[in-house]
């Protein structure tokens, strides 16, 4: 078996002995997306936390979408019509924490007219079949925004039952 490495290298070189080199400037080089993060000052709070936990019962949303919008709207944001802006990650926060992240960052995303977001919540360890507390209560959140649209789950690559992805108002609509 100590040969077989051997072998494979001889067979690779052997395959490859007639291509071509790219020329050094025809490379790109590759960026990292950049991680934006919110950093708030120590004991001041940016956006006021109005939302509340009453009544988010024990089973997570799977879509939403206000009254008077077209059922259609829904579907395109499923379909992915919109392009993803920017993404929130929840991950191991505190029920509060992530209330006060999520106002903050719904309260950025409409300053800078963002259409379209991912809120990752992740999918939460419940028992008796229950969704997990961060996930309800995220999607319960996000039905009291008033800038909130719509939401539906997001696709498997996206992050599936751990995640929505939220429509939000535009401010150029009238």
């Amino acid at each position: 078996m100590k040969d077989k490495p051997e072998q494979d290298a001889d067979l690779f070189r052997q395959v490859v002995a007639d291509v071509t080199p790219l020329p050094s400037n025809n490379r790109l080089t590759p960026t990292p997306k950049p991680r934006r993060t919110f950093v708030k000052a120590v004991g001041v709070n940016i956006v006021a936390d109005t939302f509340s936990d009453h009544a988010a019962g024990d089973t997570a949303l799977t879509d939403f979408f206000r009254n008077g919008l077209n059922r259609m709207t829904l579907r395109k944001l499923r379909r992915g019509e919109w392009p993803i802006q920017d993404v929130l990650d929840l991950h191991g926060m505190t029920n509060d924490e992530a209330r006060r992240l999520l106002s903050e960052f719904l309260h950025h995303a409409s300053q800078q007219d963002f259409r379209c977001i991912n809120v990752i919540h992740g999918k939460g360890w419940r028992s008796e079949g229950r969704d997990g507390l961060l996930k309800v209560n995220t999607r319960h959140w996000l039905t009291q925004h008033p800038h909130v649209l719509a939401f539906c789950e997001a696709p498997a690559h996206a992050g599936g039952g751990g995640a929505v992805w939220v429509l939000l108002k535009s401010n150029h609509a009238k």
